[in-house]
């Protein structure tokens, strides 16, 4: 049985009391009060709450970009044809946060943007902008970002001191983890004065944590309770939970002010030539370990010998770092700023500490100490690294004049500095591998010292 239909007039004050009640509802969405922040007294607001709320601005996302080429279909590699397609980009997240308002500087680190084509900055507010990179020291894993067009009155965390901390006292990590956005952890200085070994060598004087460090934490601030910055968020360690590692700000500092002075930090060294223990040595010494390194040489006027380190001197650690062999004495002083070294030595059998300041490793001296240890000197042209003189009877003595040298140990040179750089690194190595280009024709060589 089909019900009556109701009249228009009762179906139209229907409509209306519908529309009526819709709009009284919107009208009570829009007038009612947004939720209050908790008063200045709530037990709400902690230290934690606070510094978060300060600071917290300040942070930023980072998306770099990289661009990356294809490979060739096989219509190509068959037939020799190029089909147009736009290259691939690859975004990598990570975190960064300001530290120049003003200047729209930004603190991260180096491997978060390394090879990025672009840098795009990402504000709590959602603001973002393009940054252009003002400098990156691997060996630090700091970088120094730009921001460009922002305006010049930017949040800004102020940098505080790294000297005082305090191991359990509370730190706040504040970054971009598995790409979500400003998350905070919380937890404890562990420990300082860490080291941990990386991919360009090794990084020291670390602050321990156990604030939740994930990918993409990298870059981002490890803060006080005072809301000060006090270290770079850099690193967590394999198959650990709750271990994660930050460069201290006083270290981040003195880099930052390097690579914007500079463009790069000096290299330093102590002036001296060692070896590696090995259990001969050890068991002639009477060492109940084969660790450290032995000097075999100190140059005059330099810090090892004003400090009286000689020949025969064992050097077990560096600043806490203890000393495998002589690779990881290389790579500690990479990671040195300037700031004096206490070195633990051991001489006639016993343990001795020693202070000691590292001294710029100029450029003339590392092409001085070359020639001499290597046996050869090179120059620079704008194809690369030239061969210019092989010392009779030396370790290079197989090598010619005009050779080319397009990598040492692996790593690729192309300018003097580069040449320069992998000189120092590996000036105390036993055995060095060129890659060497005569006649057009590249091949490997060995140098054994």
């Amino acid at each position: 049985m089909r019900m009556p239909a109701l009249p228009s007039r009762i179906m139209r004050f229907f409509r209306f009391s519908h529309y009526l009640a819709l709009a009284a509802l919107l009208l009570l969405c829009v007038s009612s009060p947004a939720p209050a922040a908790p008063a200045g007294g709530s037990a709400r607001l902690t230290p934690e709450v606070r510094t978060v709320q300060r600071a917290a601005p300040a942070v930023v996302s980072l998306t770099c970009t990289q661009m990356q080429g294809r490979e060739l279909t096989p219509l190509e590699l068959f037939f020799g044809q190029r089909v147009p397609q736009r290259k691939r980009q690859r975004a990598a997240l990570g975190s960064g946060v300001i530290v120049d308002g003003s200047q729209g500087l930004v603190l991260t680190n180096a491997h978060v943007i390394a090879g990025s084509d672009e840098i795009m900055v990402h504000l709590l507010d959602g603001r973002e902008y393009r940054a252009t990179v003002r400098g990156a020291e691997p060996d630090f894993d700091i970088a120094v970002l730009a921001i460009e067009g922002a305006p010049r009155d930017l949040p800004a965390v102020s940098m505080g001191d790294s000297a005082d901390i305090m191991p359990g006292e509370k730190v706040i990590a504040i970054g971009n983890p598995l790409g979500y956005s400003h998350t905070v952890t919380t937890g404890v200085v562990s420990a300082i004065d860490r080291s941990i070994k990386s991919e360009n060598g090794m990084l020291t004087d670390l602050i321990q944590t156990d604030a939740a460090i994930n990918p993409g934490n990298s870059g981002g601030p490890l803060l006080n309770l005072d809301g000060d910055l006090i270290g770079i968020n850099t690193a967590v360690a394999a198959r650990a939970e709750g271990i994660g590692f930050a460069i201290p700000i006083n270290k981040a500092r003195r880099v930052m002010a390097g690579l914007m002075r500079n463009k790069r930090i000096a290299p330093l060294w102590l002036g001296l030539l060692a070896e590696d223990v090995d259990g001969p040595t050890a068991r002639a010494l009477g060492l109940d370990a084969v660790r450290g390194v032995l000097v075999t040489a100190v140059f005059r006027d330099l810090p090892a010998a004003g400090a009286g380190i000689t020949a025969g001197d064992i050097i077990e650690s560096v600043n806490g770092t203890t000393l495998t062999d002589r690779r990881d004495y290389v790579d500690v002083m990479r990671n040195q700023t300037g700031s004096p070294l206490r070195l633990v030595i051991r001489r006639n059998g016993r343990q001795e500490t020693v202070t000691v300041t590292p001294a710029h490793f100029e450029d003339a001296a590392a092409l001085a100490l070359m020639e001499t240890r290597w046996g050869m000197s090179v120059t620079a042209d704008r194809n690369g690294i030239v061969l210019r003189s092989v010392k009779r009877r030396g370790p290079a003595d197989f090598l010619r004049p005009g050779d080319r040298i397009t990598a040492v140990g692996g790593q690729r040179v192309k300018t003097m500095d580069d040449m320069l750089q992998a000189f120092r690194r590996e000036r105390l190595a036993g055995q060095v591998l060129l890659q060497v280009v005569r006649g057009g024709r590249a091949y490997y060589a060995r140098l054994v010292l």
